[in-house]
């Protein structure tokens, strides 16, 4: 009998592992696909092209660097050489990641003042403060929202709590801010892998989790891509003494709170702890439950391209693409969005954003690429209902009105600057929330594994646990679906972890 049984080899079952292993446990990994890392994966999906994308999970900013530290990653993560930039008419706004004179000018040149870039430094700087707080917290057992907000409010001026925590996001930056394309830039980390009204708290978690990452919130590119970040986990799990199995797709779980087996290709596995590091929905069926799901919302496509397209405002593409370029998404724009899917619509405007790997990491791209640039484009606000019945052909028209939509701000069409593979089809690929359930068991493609969750104990008996506890004494949520997961962020597999090495 091995000490745990973890379900699924993404990078949150692997940090899971590797910490069990170090601490003296004999741990068995079960993945069904034929590799480990789940989404967090490199991949070439096009024939005869040397190119390594991340090609569904593709930034990292979760990624504690004490876990990193802990487990000894060799990982690099590189900084952007911007921030975002958001096309306006013939001009745009501009955030340079460490802001100059190009950020005023385009602010200025934006809304007419210096108005809101003189409110935006004070959130951000707000923010920053309640991000360096609040990360730590993390990978420590759960308090009281009344704990957590007294923590909160010491370091961050006592601003902070009202406008993030309990009031809509979307009410906060219709205070904050005059523009709308500042607010809408704002608002779209609310908005990343949820369905959502901005004027929902639940845009409020999402908002959350996207700038409190390992005390600053800046979304870093990995080098060598996802893959690579998957690579590190998997060696220092083996190294560790973990045995992975890939190919073994787990069929069900069964305990008695004590003693768990985990059904597997015919065989069964015996354990003291089942971890879950799939969906809790998939959990729930695994163990003979009724469940519901909660679908995604989100298109994801990938382009390489021959060269960058240049810009009809004039601004330096390898600038404007290297962070987030912001496409059709005002806060206007993403409100109606909402609004015209929730009511089963394809959104009339569709609000996506995109950035180039490739500017800040060459190393995706091999020797013959030389001079081609990768691109990745994520739309939001696009349910998995709207694809039920149609997937492919609503796949095909999305990726089409994307790309006119990004042709409306370029001097020459997308589809002109895109490389082709070895059968002189062109090198892109989208993915649609179904199409991440047929390809990587996320139910309805929900990039979260379902409703993300405050980052504090919601009830009294919460208080002093981890947030991956079931109803199962022994068995245990390590993956995106724990309190406080979601993203690339080990979050999940760490906390597991520690519940584990608290109970033996």
């Amino acid at each position: 009998m091995d000490d745990v049984v973890i379900v699924g080899g993404g990078h949150n079952g692997l940090v899971a592992a590797a910490y069990l292993a170090r601490a003296g446990k004999s741990v068995k990994v079960l993945e069904k696909l034929p590799h480990v890392g789940g989404a967090a994966v490199s991949a070439s999906p096009w024939e005869g092209v040397d190119a390594r994308l991340s090609r569904f999970s593709y930034l990292v900013s979760l990624l504690p660097d004490q876990i990193a530290e802990d487990l000894g990653l060799n990982l690099t993560l590189r900084s952007r050489s911007a921030s975002s930039y958001t096309p306006n008419g013939k001009s745009g706004l501009l955030v340079e990641r460490e802001p100059g004179a190009a950020t005023l000018k385009s602010f200025e040149a934006v809304c007419g003042s210096l108005d809101d870039w003189e409110r935006w430094q004070r959130w951000y700087a707000d923010l920053e403060l309640m991000a360096a707080a609040l990360a730590p917290t993390l990978l420590e057992p759960l308090v009281s929202r009344d704990h957590l907000r007294v923590h909160v409010d010491a370091v961050a001026r006592g601003r902070l709590w009202d406008q993030v925590f309990e009031r809509p996001i979307g009410a906060t930056l219709q205070e904050l801010f005059d523009n709308n394309l500042v607010r809408g830039v704002v608002a779209t980390d609310a908005l990343i892998g949820t369905h959502s009204s901005l004027h929902s708290l639940r845009a409020n978690k999402c908002f959350l989790y996207h700038i409190v990452g390992n005390g600053t919130g800046e979304w870093k590119v990995p080098v060598g891509g996802m893959g690579a970040v998957t690579a590190e986990l998997e060696r220092v799990a083996r190294e560790a003494g973990v045995e992975i199995i890939t190919g073994a797709e787990v069929t069900a779980v069964e305990s008695d709170g004590k003693t768990a087996s985990v059904a597997c290709g015919g065989e069964t596995a015996e354990a003291r702890f089942v971890l879950s590091n799939v969906a809790p929905s998939v959990l729930g069926r695994l163990q003979g439950k009724e469940v519901q799901d909660a679908p995604g919302c989100q298109l994801k496509i990938n382009m390489l391209l021959r060269k960058l397209p240049e810009l009809k405002s004039g601004v330096d593409a390898r600038l404007a693409f290297a962070g987030t370029f912001h496409l059709d998404e005002s806060y206007d724009q993403l409100e109606t969005a909402y609004l015209e899917s929730a009511a089963g619509q394809v959104p009339s405007v569709l609000p996506g954003e995109m950035y180039c790997h490739s500017l800040t990491d060459p190393s995706i791209l091999g020797p013959s690429l030389a001079g081609h640039e990768t691109l990745t484009l994520f739309g939001l606000h696009l349910p998995a209902s709207l694809f039920e019945g149609r997937n492919s052909e609503l796949r095909d028209e999305l990726v089409r009105r994307y790309l006119d939509q990004l042709n409306a701000h370029l001097v020459e069409p997308i589809q002109d600057c895109l490389a082709t593979d070895a059968n002189g089809k062109p090198c892109i690929e989208a993915r649609t929330p179904l199409d991440l359930e047929e390809e990587l068991g996320l139910p309805g493609g929900n990039i979260f594994h379902g409703e993300l969750d405050w980052p504090f104990a919601e009830s009294d008996d919460e208080v002093g646990r981890w947030g991956v506890e079931t109803d199962v004494d022994n068995v245990f949520v390590c993956g995106a679906g724990s309190r406080r997961g979601g993203g690339v962020s080990g979050i999940g597999g760490h906390n597991a972890a520690r519940a584990v090495l608290e109970r033996v």
